[in-house]
């Protein structure tokens, strides 16, 4: 193997490591390794940027504003109230939701779907006394194995559509991939159906933990001078008589007093220290000589404003994750307090403002009810929910929307028109109709989805071009050859799907495609169908809450641990390696 071999491995070890540590965001990662390449002269610039030329990143953003469509105008609203207001046993329920869940998954990007489903699960469950965790998940795994079934299904579709027009084939037709991931799909619903109820554990999401617990977090006020409090006692001053909030100390220079006695006198600068239940704190903003405390993670309000509490997810490309909310100056920043993290579905102890946040974490913030406006379609935060749910109500434009969607999926289907094309329609008829503003439009787009997309061409570019598709195909063949075609595509199935937990869904398809085309080759197997199979393993990720955008949505309001991905995604997982196997087999 030549130095340019050495170098690629290198620079993919680098990024794999850097992803799997959560020390660099995914789009980071694999724009940075492309740039490597490119820089180290393994790739030219054409081959390291090619990705921004194919229809593929631009197909994503498309589908990224039609998705923004459907969710502002409520067009799935009617959809939400049917599932939503049915009673019945778990299964029932879950069948209910799961079933359209997946199928409109197959046309829009399954993570505004889950966006739009989660505030209004959670709402629904804690309203019939359900544990949300018992949904949550589940609704994740039906919207990645909906989205299998479509070539707009998912971004990692439209890429190997893309490298499969850059090694010369034609592009995947709107469902070409379902005679792949159809059968699958079926057989994993069923199982899901069945195996959810009884492998799911009830979990407690942050908020119910922060209530159960009765008193979980502390506020700190100054006592501003001069003002009503400044020399006034305790009992005087009402301070003892707060609705399901308590003094618990009083903090002065040369000591801290506690317990705090009803006579005992506030001066000016005393930081007072506040214990109460997670929605009564807002009570100490509307007390008349008192503010937040230099530090304190609290918000400093205007009286009388209207606040709200907001559940936030991070994700991996957040800007939070690996800092402090003070290193962040989150409360300048976002305009909103956190007032607790949660983390596996526990809350972290210790003071707020010198924790390290990671990806997956809850946040629960304090702030104005426009917060989620503000922050819902940037990168800070993978999901932003209401704590009391959004309005399900549809607009008068949700029609327009609906029909914008019927367009990208009919034009192709009947041949009057390319996917990027109709989706490029849909997305200009949605901005100059009005449905969507310019900027609404713009902000709707993930462009570190976009940008890692364009990104990983370039990677799959490099392994092709440099032999080391050439060396790995070579290996599975040596290695597994002896189990026949059907142990070397199983090989290729499960090398994808690890890779995949590990790295993105789009890296990985593009790392193991040009090896699998050189593969499909000595097996004398259809190309496109093996190209199919490894789209539809990169995408089934049940293993981590990390591993795909939608199972890291609902980690935090699920109340999930870790090892619970584990419970429902191993079955899962084999079923998705045999199945895939299967069809692979027989119909290459």
């Amino acid at each position: 193997m030549g130095l340019d071999v050495f170098l690629t491995i290198a620079v993919l070890l680098v990024m794999v490591a850097g992803l799997v540590s959560s020390r660099v965001s995914p789009p980071a990662g694999v724009l940075g390794a492309t740039a490597l390449l490119f820089v180290f002269g393994v790739i030219d610039a054409g081959e390291a940027f090619a990705g921004f030329s194919n229809p593929a990143p631009l197909t994503v953003a498309g589908l990224y504003v039609l998705a923004e469509g459907i969710g502002k105008t409520g067009a799935l609203s009617p959809f939400l109230r049917l599932v939503l207001s049915q009673t019945g046993d778990h299964r029932t329920s879950l069948t209910r939701l799961l079933l359209p869940s997946a199928g409109a998954s197959s046309f829009l990007a399954n993570t505004p779907i889950v966006a739009m489903l989660v505030p209004e699960i959670t709402t629904w469950a804690d309203r019939r006394g359900i544990s949300a965790s018992r949904l949550l998940m589940p609704l994740s795994f039906a919207t990645i194995l909906g989205g299998t079934l479509t070539v707009i299904g998912t971004s990692t579709n439209l890429v190997v559509s893309g490298l499969l027009v850059e090694d010369g084939q034609e592009p995947l037709s709107m469902f070409e991939i379902s005679k792949v991931s159809l059968p699958v799909a079926v057989v994993s619903m069923l199982a899901l159906l069945v195996l959810a109820p009884m492998l799911l554990p009830d979990r407690k999401r942050p908020r119910n933990v922060a209530e159960e617990q009765g008193r979980p977090f502390t506020v700190s006020m100054r006592v501003i001078p001069g003002g009503p409090l400044d020399g006034t006692r305790v009992d005087e001053g009402q301070l003892r008589n707060l609705d399901g909030v308590y003094l618990a100390e009083l903090q002065r220079k040369g000591g801290v007093i506690a317990p705090v006695r009803p006579d005992q006198t506030v001066r000016a600068d005393d930081i007072l220290v506040f214990v109460g239940q997670v929605d009564l704190v807002v009570d100490l903003h509307v007390l008349r000589g008192l503010e937040p405390s230099d530090g304190d993670p609290l918000l400093e309000l205007p009286e009388g404003a209207d606040h709200g509490f907001f559940e936030a997810v991070l994700g991996p490309a957040s800007p939070l994750v690996g800092h402090t909310l003070a290193e962040v100056e989150f409360r300048a920043r976002y305009q909103g307090a956190v007032i607790g993290i949660h983390r596996s579905g526990e809350p972290l102890t210790g003071k707020l403002g010198e924790l390290r946040l990671a990806t997956g974490d809850t946040l629960l913030i304090l702030a104005g009810r426009d917060f989620r406006v503000r922050w819902r379609d940037k990168g800070d935060f993978l999901l932003v929910s209401r704590l009391d749910g959004p309005d399900l109500g549809a607009s008068s434009k949700a029609p327009l929307a609906v029909v914008a969607l019927l367009a990208v999926v009919l034009l192709p289907l009947f041949g009057l028109m390319g996917v990027t094309r109709s989706t490029v329609l849909a997305a200009g008829v949605l901005v100059l109709s009005g449905v969507l503003s310019p900027r609404e439009a713009r902000d709707a787009v993930d462009m570190n989805v976009v940008l890692m997309i364009g990104g990983a061409f370039g990677l799959g570019e490099a392994v092709r071009k440099t032999g080391l598709a050439d060396s790995i195909a070579s290996g599975i063949l040596d290695g597994l050859g002896g189990f026949g075609v059907v142990g070397v595509v199983m090989g290729l199935i499960i090398a994808t799907m690890v890779l995949t937990e590990l790295v993105t869904n789009a890296a990985a398809a593009a790392l193991i495609l040009p090896t699998a085309l050189l593969v499909a080759e000595d097996l004398s197997l259809d190309p496109r169908i093996l190209a199919m199979t490894v789209a539809v393993a990169a995408s089934s990720s049940f293993l981590t809450p990390i591993g795909y955008q939608t199972n890291t949505m609902v980690y935090g309001p699920g109340g999930y641990r870790f090892t619970d991905y584990l419970r429902l995604g191993v079955p899962l997982s084999v079923i998705t390696v045999i199945g895939l196997t299967v069809m692979a087999t027989q119909i290459a």
